[in-house]
C-alpha cells in the first residue's frame, strides 16, 4: 500500500483543492476503508463558501462507500476486502448522549457527553471521505456491510441525504393518510418526500422552483407539485386541504422563506420538520405561529447514523421498495473535484447529486 493519497483539503472560505496527504494511521477500534465512491453534500458546500466553519487543512466529505483495507485489533465480524458503507454520522455510541437516544449530538467522554451535532466528525471534526482513504472511528459501531449485489451508486445516498430525508419524514411522526408538504426538493427534499410516502401519508406535496425536481419529487411519491415561481404555494396548499392545512411540513432548504412558509401551511396541532442548514437568523412571524399557541410542534433532526439505521437503510433499496441511483446526474474523477464543486455549488446542468469516482 502507498504512503500517500490524494484527498480534498479545506484550504480556505473559497478553496477547496487536491493534495497529496498521509494515508491515515489507525487505532484499535478503527477500520481503514478504501473509498471507491463518495459525493458532495450541500453542507459540504456551506464549508466552502465559509459559511460553516471547520479547521483549515481538514479533508473534507461525509458520505464514503468503500471496501475495508485493514481493521483495527479490536474490530471483530468485519473482513478485508468487505464492501461497506459508514454513515455520515458516526458516534461513538458509548456516551450519555448515545445511550439517551441522541447520538447525533455525541459528545464523547466529557463529564455530560453532549455535544451539538457531536456524532457529525467526518470532515467536520476528524478528516472526512473525499479522500482515497478513510480512517473510520469506532469502527464496530459505525461500518455497515453491503448487500451482494447493490452498486455503488444505489447506496451512496444511504450516509447521508436518505437517512436525513426519512429522518424528517420521522421526526415529522407522519401517520397512515396524512397530508405533507415536502419544501424544496434538492437531494434531501426528495428523500424527505420518499419518506413521506414510505410512512404512509395520504397526500404528498411537493414544493420547488426546477421543473425537473418537480418531475422527480412525482417518481418518489409526491401526488402533487407546485412550483413556488408560478404560483403562491401557500394558497395553494391551504386550497388543497380545504383550508385545514397539512398535517405536517418538512423545510429541506435552509432558508428564512422556505422555513416560514413551511409554517404557515401546517394545521393547528400540526408539525414542522426543519432539515435545513440554515446560515442566518430565524425569524418566527407571530400571525403564523399563533401568538404561541397554536399547539404547534417545530422539530429539527441532524441524520441518524451507525451501522444498524445503515442496514435498514440499505434493506429499503435491497427490496426495491426504492431507487435513488437516477438521483446521481453527474460522475467526475476524484482528480476534478475542484469542477464537481463549480457545478455543484452553482447548480448547474440539472445536477443533484455526483458520483466522485475514487477508485
Amino acid at each position: 500500500m502507498p504512503a500517500m493519497m490524494k484527498a480534498a483539503v479545506f484550504v480556505e472560505p473559497g478553496r477547496i483543492e487536491i493534495d497529496d496527504r498521509p494515508i491515515p494511521d489507525i487505532g484499535p477500534n478503527d477500520a481503514l476503508i478504501r473509498v471507491t465512491t463518495t459525493t458532495i453534500c450541500g453542507t459540504d458546500v456551506h464549508i466552502l463558501k465559509g459559511e460553516y466553519p471547520v479547521e483549515k487543512g481538514l479533508i473534507v466529505g461525509h458520505e464514503p462507500v468503500g471496501v475495508i483495507e485493514k481493521l483495527g485489533a479490536n474490530v471483530q465480524g468485519y473482513r478485508e476486502g468487505q464492501r461497506v458503507i459508514a454513515g455520515a454520522i458516526c458516534p461513538s455510541f458509548t456516551s450519555y448522549a448515545c445511550q439517551d437516544g441522541c447520538s447525533a449530538q455525541d459528545g464523547g467522554h466529557h463529564a455530560h457527553g453532549y455535544k451539538p451535532m457531536g456524532g457529525w466528525r467526518f470532515g467536520n471534526t476528524i478528516d472526512g471521505a473525499q479522500a482515497e482513504y478513510l480512517r473510520v472511528p469506532d469502527a464496530q459501531a459505525n461500518l455497515s456491510p453491503v448487500p451482494d449485489g447493490l452498486t455503488d451508486d444505489q447506496v451512496l445516498m444511504c450516509p447521508d441525504i436518505m437517512s436525513t430525508g426519512f429522518a424528517g419524514a420521522e421526526s415529522a411522526n407522519i401517520r397512515i393518510g396524512d397530508s405533507v408538504a415536502v419544501f424544496a426538493q434538492g437531494p434531501i427534499g426528495l428523500c424527505a418526500t420518499a419518506g413521506a410516502r414510505l410512512r404512509g401519508a395520504g397526500l404528498i406535496i411537493a414544493v420547488d422552483g426546477v421543473d425537473e425536481r418537480l418531475e422527480m419529487a412525482r417518481k418518489m411519491g409526491a401526488d402533487v407539485t407546485l412550483n413556488f415561481r408560478q404560483v403562491d404555494v401557500v394558497d395553494e396548499i391551504l386550497k388543497l386541504t380545504g383550508g385545514r392545512g397539512v398535517d405536517a411540513s418538512i423545510e429541506a432548504l435552509g432558508l428564512q422563506q422556505t422555513f416560514e412558509q413551511a409554517l404557515r401551511v401546517i394545521k393547528p396541532g400540526g408539525t414542522l420538520s426543519s432539515l435545513g442548514v440554515y446560515s442566518e437568523s430565524l425569524t418566527i412571524p407571530l400571525d403564523a405561529f399563533c401568538a404561541g399557541l397554536g399547539d404547534h410542534r417545530i422539530v429539527t433532526s441532524l441524520c441518524p447514523g451507525g451501522k444498524e439505521r445503515m442496514r435498514r437503510l440499505m434493506q429499503i433499496i435491497d427490496s426495491g421498495r426504492l431507487d435513488l441511483g437516477p438521483m446521481v446526474t453527474h460522475r467526475y474523477p476524484l482528480e476534478k473535484i475542484v469542477d464537481a464543486y463549480d457545478l455543484f455549488s452553482h447548480q448547474r446542468d440539472g445536477v443533484l447529486k455526483i458520483a466522485l469516482e475514487v477508485s
